[in-house]
C-alpha cells in the first residue's frame, strides 16, 4: 500500500537511458532556473522603500537611483556568469571555480554560501508569496505558516516526479507572470504619463532616522535581494538540453532582461505613486489597485505573484541538491547526496532542502522581513569568489580575448565583493551575523567530512603486491538467552553449526526464577553450557558488555559472535508490546571491535 501511495504521488521509477530526454529546452528551463531572480522584483523594491521610509517621505526619491545601480551591478554579474558558462560547461558554478582556481577553502566557502543562500530562497520566495494572498485576503493571516509549509511541500514533491515534469508544471504560471507584470507597468506607465492623481491616502511616516550614506546603502543592500539566484544557471549547465553551455548563456540573458525591465518599471511606479511601507500590504499590491482598482484583474496580479514567489523556491530545488551531489562526489558532503534517485533527480539532497527550508519557516514564523536580512549576503559572497577565480582562469590561460575576460571578471570580482561587504555591514545587527559565522563552521564541517573519507580509503585501500596470508579465523560464539522457550531453539542450532567453542549467555534478574531455568536447560539447552551472569540491578545490557570482555581477554585474537534469538510478530504494531532487549543490545555493541552480531529470527504463525 505505501509503495502505491508513493508511486502515486512521484510516479514510475524512469530507466537511466532516459536522462538525456529529461533534459530542459530553454523555454522549460527560464521558469526552472530563472523563478527566483525574477520573482524577487516582487519584493525587492519593497525592500528599498522599507529602508528608506525611515527617513521620510523625501528619502523615497531615492528608490529609482538604488534600482539603476542594482540594476547596472546585475548587468555586470550576468555579463561575468556568461563567460563562467562557457569555461565551466560541466556546470558547479562558483563551487567549482573558486575551488580550482583559488582552493578549497576557497571553493567550499563558495559553497557553503550557496548552500544558505538557496535554503533561503525557498523560505523567503515561499513566505513572500504568502504575504502576497494575505494582502489581498487578511483574513488568512493566521495560517501564515501553515500555507508556507504547504506550498514548500507542494514544490519539494513536484520535484520528486522529475526535473522534466517540474518544469512543465511550472511553466504556464511562470509566463503568467511574466505577463501579467508586463501589463500592470506599461498600464500603470501609461496612467502616471497621463497625469493621473497619486492616492491621497499615503500613509504619514515616522521619520526615526537621518538621510545619510549609510541609510541608502541599507536601501542597496535590501534591493540586492533581486540580484539572488543569478548564479543558479551557471550550476545548472548539465540540466539543459545540448548544446548546454549556447543554451544556458541565452537563457541567462533573457532572465537578466525580464527582471532588469521589471525591477525598474516597479520601482518608477512605487516613486511615482508614493508608496511607503505597508505591513499589511505589499508594495505590488498597492501598485495594482492604483492602476486596476481591486477588480478582477488585480486578484489576478495577487494570484500570480503569489505562485511565481512560491514556483521561486524551484530554482533552488533544481540547484541545491545538484550543488550538494558535486559536493559529495568530491567527498565533502555525505555520499549519499550524489545518489539520483529512481526519477532520475537528486532525491536526497531535494527532501534536505525540504527539511531545512521548513525549519527557518517555523523558526522565523513565515516572515519575509525577519528572513531577509539573513538573504543575499551569501550569494554575493559566492558572486565574488566566482569572478576571481575566473580571473585566474583566465590569466592561466591566455586564450584568445583574455584581456576581455579578465577585465569583465576583475570588474565583477571587485564589484560584487564590495557589496557583500556593505551587506555584511548593513545587516549585521539584523541577523546577517548568523550567516557570517554559519559558513566558517560549514567550511570546518565540509573539511572533517573528507577528512573521514580520505581516512576511510586509505584504510580499505588494497596493497600493491602479492596479497598476505589471511590469518585464521577463530570464533566464539555466545547466544543471548532471555528465557527458555520454543524460539530459542534455531539460534541454538545455528550457534552450534559456527564453532565448537560456544555457549549461552542468561541475565538473572529474579534470583528465584534461575533454578526453573536450569532445569529446563537440562532437557532443551542443545548440550551447550549456560552461563549464568547476575544482574542486582536489573541492567540487560551491563552484565552482557562485561562478559564480552572477560571473554575477549581469555579468548586473545578470537572473533566473539553474538547470536540473539528474535520472533517475528504477525502485525508489526505487536512489537510494542514485548520487550526489545535484543534491539538494545544490538545498539550496545555496534562500535565493539572484534564482534559480530546476528539474529536468528523466529516467526510467528496464526
Amino acid at each position: 500500500m505505501a509503495f502505491s501511495l508513493r508511486r502515486l504521488i512521484l510516479g514510475s521509477p524512469l530507466p537511466t537511458w532516459r536522462a538525456l530526454h529529461e533534459r530542459l529546452p530553454k523555454v522549460l528551463a527560464l521558469p526552472v532556473f530563472a523563478s527566483d531572480a525574477m520573482s524577487s522584483v516582487a519584493y525587492a523594491t519593497e525592500e528599498i522603500v522599507i529602508a528608506l521610509s525611515a527617513a521620510g517621505a523625501l528619502a523615497l526619491y531615492h528608490v529609482i537611483p538604488v534600482t539603476i545601480a542594482i540594476v547596472l551591478l546585475l548587468a555586470i554579474v550576468v555579463t561575468s556568469y556568461r563567460q563562467t558558462i562557457y569555461a565551466y560547461p560541466s556546470g558547479g558554478g562558483s563551487y567549482i571555480v573558486a575551488h580550482e582556481n583559488l582552493g578549497v577553502v576557497p571553493g567550499l566557502t563558495a559553497a557553503s554560501a550557496l548552500l544558505i543562500d538557496y535554503t533561503l530562497t525557498v523560505s523567503v520566495s515561499v513566505a513572500a508569496g504568502v504575504a502576497a494572498i494575505i494582502s489581498a485576503v487578511p483574513a488568512w493571516e493566521p495560517y501564515r505558516v501553515f500555507m508556507c509549509l504547504g506550498f514548500i511541500a507542494l514544490v519539494a514533491i513536484a520535484n520528486l516526479r522529475g526535473l522534466r515534469e517540474s518544469g512543465l508544471l511550472f511553466a504556464v504560471p511562470a509566463y503568467a507572470f511574466i505577463v501579467s507584470f508586463l501589463v500592470m507597468i506599461v498600464a500603470g506607465a501609461v496612467k502616471a504619463l497621463g497625469h493621473a492623481a497619486p492616492p491621497s491616502h499615503v500613509a504619514p511616516l515616522h521619520v526615526t532616522e537621518q538621510l545619510g550614506f549609510f541609510l541608502i546603502l541599507r536601501a542597496f543592500a535590501g534591493g540586492c535581494s533581486a540580484m539572488t539566484g543569478t548564479e543558479a544557471i551557471s550550476n545548472g549547465i548539465p540540466a539543459f538540453r545540448p548544446p548546454q553551455s549556447k543554451n544556458a548563456a541565452q537563457t541567462l540573458v533573457m532572465m537578466a532582461v525580464v527582471l532588469g525591465t521589471f525591477f525598474i518599471g516597479i520601482s518608477c511606479l512605487a516613486q511615482y505613486l508614493h508608496i511607503t511601507y505597508s505591513p499589511t500590504e505589499t508594495v505590488v499590491s498597492q501598485i495594482a489597485a492604483w492602476t486596476f482598482g481591486r477588480n478582477w484583474f488585480y486578484f489576478a496580479i495577487q494570484i500570480v505573484t503569489m505562485v511565481i514567489l512560491v514556483l521561486a523556491a524551484e530554482t533552488s530545488f533544481a540547484g541545491f541538491p545538484r550543488l550538494a551531489s558535486i559536493l559529495a562526489q568530491d567527498r565533502f558532503m555525505p555520499r549519499q547526496l550524489a545518489n539520483i534517485g529512481d526519477r532520475l533527480v537528486f532525491s536526497n539532497g531535494i527532501v534536505a532542502l525540504w527539511v531545512l527550508s521548513s525549519l527557518l519557516i517555523i523558526i522565523f514564523h513565515g516572515s519575509v522581513h525577519l528572513l531577509i536580512p539573513l538573504y543575499a549576503i551569501g550569494v554575493f559572497l559566492s558572486f565574488t569568489l566566482s569572478q576571481a577565480g575566473m580571473v585566474v582562469h583566465t590569466l592561466r590561460r591566455k586564450e584568445r580575448g583574455w584581456r576581455h575576460v579578465v577585465a569583465i571578471s576583475t570588474i565583477g570580482a571587485i564589484t560584487t565583493a564590495a557589496v557583500a561587504v556593505v551587506q555584511a555591514v548593513a545587516k549585521f545587527t539584523h541577523g546577517a551575523g548568523i550567516v557570517i559565522v554559519l559558513i566558517p563552521i560549514m567550511v570546518w564541517i565540509f573539511l572533517k567530512i573528507n577528512r573521514h573519507y580520505r581516512t576511510f580509503a586509505s584504510q580499505l585501500r588494497l596493497p600493491s603486491g602479492e596479497p598476505p596470508a589471511a590469518p585464521e579465523v577463530r570464533n566464539t560464539v555466545l547466544v543471548f538467552v532471555p528465557g527458555i522457550h520454543r524460539g530459542i531453539i534455531p539460534a541454538l542450532q545455528y550457534a552450534k553449526s559456527l564453532s565448537p567453542d560456544c555457549r549461552a549467555v542468561y541475565i538473572e534478574t529474579e534470583p528465584e526464577g534461575t533454578p526453573l531455568i536450569e532445569e529446563r536447560w537440562e532437557k532443551w539447552g542443545q548440550g551447550l553450557p549456560l552461563v549464568v551472569l547476575e544482574s542486582p540491578y536489573r541492567s540487560m545490557i551491563q552484565p552482557i558488555l562485561k562478559y564480552l570482555d572477560d571473554v575477549k581477554e581469555e579468548r586473545v585474537r578470537h572473533i566473539v559472535t553474538v547470536v540473539i534469538p528474535e520472533f517475528v510478530p504477525l502485525k508489526f504494531w505487536h512489537k510494542v508490546l514485548h520487550n526489545q532487549s535484543g534491539i538494545l543490545l544490538k545498539f550496545a555493541l555496534l562500535f565493539k571491535r572484534d564482534i559480530v552480531v546476528t539474529n536468528i529470527r523466529y516467526y510467528l504463525e496464526e
